[in-house]
């Protein structure tokens, strides 16, 4: 019986090769036409239950400790006066518990675990019906189980819900430093090896060293409307005045944390961030399931990657445990899902609503410390 998987993003190519892994062929459709053709992001925080978990059933636990940086666990919160509320810096011989990882990367792994037919590149889905995957160029492929492993945006996701991705009041700017280390020495050493983290009233700032020597930063605007970027002002097509006009918004913070924004490069990219509803399932249909955010697209506080990782792992699992019944191994695999990442969304939806509110540093300070 034929798998087909639409979307190569991490999710999806877990599940390709816990299969593969279990000598199941699957077929993974990308609408990017190659796997360079994009940017992946920035760093992510593999947790030892979730996304190391997945890496462990996907037999590559190895190659990924070779690839994560066990000093991107480090973590400096702060406030916009310049008050430090933690520094947590980690010993060499610290546990992997939730080491950083560069996107690109871990993707990379993915991709290489496979063999080269998995993924067809320049596939856009479009629509399916009787058996039959429809893409935008025209063609078509049969298959048996069809995953949705689309992403937030997810076109997959409408022949099991009519649930849509909903604005959370956070709108985010992403800028960054290329070379920090070499072109600004002292701003490196301020943002240290890992996360860097300003929680303020309505507004927050973080930096995130990447393994290639980039600091990604991220401000972020909280209890704001999904049109906020047209009425913010910012010239996104002008990106010395827009990092002006960033600065503006972030008057009466310290500094040292304007200096970050005025020393980012020419990238400026506005994110409205959606969620779906926590808690989100929907009756097992024979044929048809998803992962990941086309799942449960969750706000960006470091669950979605480990959950769409493990639900990959997992259904590629329940597949394997039974292969002549893909029904019975999707309502398996679904009623874990929808219990565990339901749980997981409701502490991200607990970690936003901190984020968003009033006193957030001393609040976050508490959520790390509590007691």
């Amino acid at each position: 019986m034929t798998i087909a998987i639409v979307g190569a993003g991490l999710g999806g190519l877990a599940l390709a090769r816990v299969l593969h892994v279990n000598g199941i062929d699957a077929v993974v459709y990308e609408r990017e036409s190659s796997r360079g053709a994009r940017g992946q992001g920035g760093m992510l925080d593999l947790h030892s239950g979730t996304g190391q978990r997945a890496m462990r059933e996907a037999g590559l636990i190895d190659q990924f400790h070779a690839i994560a940086r066990r000093a991107g666990q480090d973590l400096r919160l702060l406030e916009p006066d310049g008050t430090l509320l933690l520094q947590e810096d980690t010993p060499d011989d610290a546990p992997l518990e939730r080491p950083e990882v560069d996107r690109a990367d871990l993707r990379d792994l993915l991709l290489d675990s496979l063999p080269a037919h998995a993924v067809r590149w320049g596939h856009t889905f479009e629509s399916a019906d009787n058996g039959l995957l429809h893409f935008a160029d025209g063609s078509s492929a049969t298959y048996d189980l069809l995953v949705g492993a689309d992403g937030a945006g997810s076109r997959v996701r409408a022949l099991l819900t009519d649930a849509r991705p909903a604005h959370t009041g956070q709108n985010v700017v992403e800028l960054g430093i290329p070379d920090i280390d070499r072109t600004h020495p002292d701003l490196a050493a301020m943002v240290g090896r890992g996360n860097y983290w300003v929680l303020g009233n309505g507004q927050s700032l973080s930096a995130q060293r990447n393994g290639d020597g980039r600091v990604r930063i991220y401000l972020s605007f909280y209890n704001t409307a999904e049109d906020w970027f047209a009425t913010s002002g910012i010239p996104f097509d002008d990106p010395a005045a827009a990092r002006v006009r960033l600065i503006d918004l972030f008057t009466g913070w310290d500094s040292r944390f304007t200096a970050l924004i005025a020393a980012c490069d020419d990238m400026v990219l506005p994110r409205s961030i959606t969620t779906l509803p926590v808690g989100l399932t929907w009756p097992s249909t024979p044929g048809v399931t998803l992962l990941g955010d086309a799942a449960h697209l969750m706000p960006p506080v470091g669950q979605g990657a480990n959950m769409a990782l493990l639900d990959g792992a997992l259904l590629g699992q329940a597949l394997a445990a039974h292969p002549d019944d893909f029904a019975a191994a999707v309502r398996e695999y679904e009623r874990e899902m929808f219990e565990r990442t339901s749980a997981a969304g409701r502490q991200s939806a607990h970690v936003q609503a901190i984020l968003a509110s009033p006193d957030a540093g001393r609040k976050m300070l508490a959520f790390f410390q509590p007691g």
